[in-house]
């Protein structure tokens, strides 16, 4: 992304910070965090610091001020440091990193101490996101205390707190032509790996192989990292949601369950697919495959500008309870007719999980699911809007339990894609990534 992106999108906040009587703007980045000893996990920055700057540092924090007569954006960075470099590799420095990233004004991190209490005097508001970063807040508490000391002298401290999140959130939930363009390559990558892992399943391989499949395919194809824990479950752990062992041996006759997408420059994509393991649904697996095919395309069918978050989740649900209903799935004589099903949810035996969720920066992405000027619990689910992208994910999962059929008992199955909303309908950013019972077998062929 180009550095005046990055600047348009801080002008945007400022903007809205002197809509609300303007004031100081304080966001760090996430912090590095400790595996073992003097070992590191892998650095990712916080994605509302990046979404603002572009900047990829550990130990980083920015400043945004709107006073009324001025804007500045002022960046706090780790110095330049050619010693360390050696160690860890390339710093920007803060007169780099001012002109690299468009700052207006950069100082050394181990400066904050002495600048923050300075650029909080006499603020109308604190911007901040309060309980997000526990460090960040106590620290906060402390500059503002030093802020208060200084009131007998004339100081002021800012006069209300407003929580800045909400504003970041909102800007983030709508994605630009550049982050489409991220968005749509994560989802390319995925949807090859996916189809790699397909011709490369059999049965006699375990979980693991087929998640390396999937990782190779990530790593060769320039993606960054897994935007998630990749799951690849096969026979009943497919009916573990949130399945992450991925150690069993696949067998003969199983279905495998692969929800697994990558990180591009910092975007995320999120597929999952259901293949059979040697390549040929049964009956039994065909029928409810298709059963969550028809569930999803009908999810998909209220993908458009106008409709309201939840209708795609609605029409996914109706879909599947009376698919359940017409297999056995659930006895029409114990839970009545369709309406009398989903009302009771019935159907949440097989399908306990919403159909969708916001993704971007992060695989289940920030902003608002209800619309924003109503409060209470009646607020109604928002409207999609051209720019927005979300997940559309049905599922069915049969345990195996009382007067549940033999022949549909540990078969799991879900179908997700990453959905963009256009202002005359959506595409789908993994269209490309075999879905359909027979594109799947095809694919397995080869």
């Amino acid at each position: 992304m180009s550095q005046a992106t990055f600047i348009q999108r801080r002008i945007q906040l400022l903007a809205q910070m002197q809509a609300h009587g303007g004031g100081v703007a304080i966001i760090a980045t996430a912090h590095e965090m400790t595996r073992n000893n003097d070992n590191t996990f892998p650095f990712r920055h916080d994605s509302s610091f990046y979404y603002l700057s572009g900047f990829t540092e550990p130990e980083a924090l920015m400043v945004l001020i709107a006073d009324g007569t001025s804007q500045r954006s002022i960046l706090f960075c780790r110095e330049k440091d050619l010693e360390r470099e050696i160690w860890d590799g390339f710093r920007y420095g803060p007169a780099a990193a001012q002109a690299h990233f468009g700052f207006d004004v950069a100082f050394s991190i181990e400066s904050l101490a002495t600048e923050i209490p300075n650029l909080l005097a006499d603020a109308a508001n604190l911007f901040h996101s309060s309980g997000v970063d526990q460090k960040l807040d106590a620290q906060l508490q402390c500059w503002l205390n030093e802020v208060h000391a200084k009131s007998r002298s004339g100081v002021h401290a800012p006069d209300q707190t407003i929580n800045l999140r909400g504003l970041i959130d909102e800007m983030r939930l709508f994605k630009d032509s550049s982050e489409i363009a991220m968005m749509q390559k994560a989802a390319s990558i995925s949807g090859q790996a996916h189809a790699r892992a397909m011709r490369a399943a059999k049965p006699g391989l375990f979980e693991y192989e087929l998640e390396a499949e999937i990782l190779h395919e990530f790593r060769r194809q320039g993606a960054q990292s897994p935007a998630y824990g990749s799951i690849v479950a096969t026979g009943a752990n497919a009916c573990i949601l949130h399945y992450q062992s991925n150690a069993a041996q696949i067998k003969d006759g199983d279905l495998v369950l692969i929800d697994a997408g990558c990180e591009f420059d910092s975007y995320a994509s999120d597929i999952t697919r259901t293949f059979p393991a040697n390549g040929k649904f049964s009956p039994a697996q065909k029928t409810l495959y298709e059963l969550v095919l028809a569930a999803q395309q009908a999810a998909l069918a209220c993908a458009h500008p106008g409709s309201r978050y939840m209708d795609g989740h609605d029409a996914a649900v109706r879909v599947l309870t009376q698919g359940m209903l017409d297999v056995g799935l659930l006895d029409k004589n114990k839970v009545g007719s369709l309406e009398d099903a989903i009302a009771s949810n019935a159907f949440r035996q097989f399908y306990m999980h919403g159909t969708g969720h916001w993704i971007g920066l992060d695989v289940h992405d920030v902003g608002s699911y209800r619309e924003q000027d109503k409060v209470g619990k009646t607020r109604p689910y928002r409207k999609l809007e051209a720019g927005m992208v979300i997940t559309i994910e049905p599922g069915i999962y049969v345990r195996a339990a009382e007067g549940v059929p033999a022949e549909y008992c540990n078969i799991g199955i879900r179908i997700e894609d990453d959905i963009l909303i256009t202002a005359d309908g959506h595409i789908n950013l993994s269209r490309d990534t075999p879905k359909t019972v027979a594109e799947i077998e095809s694919e397995m062929k080869q």
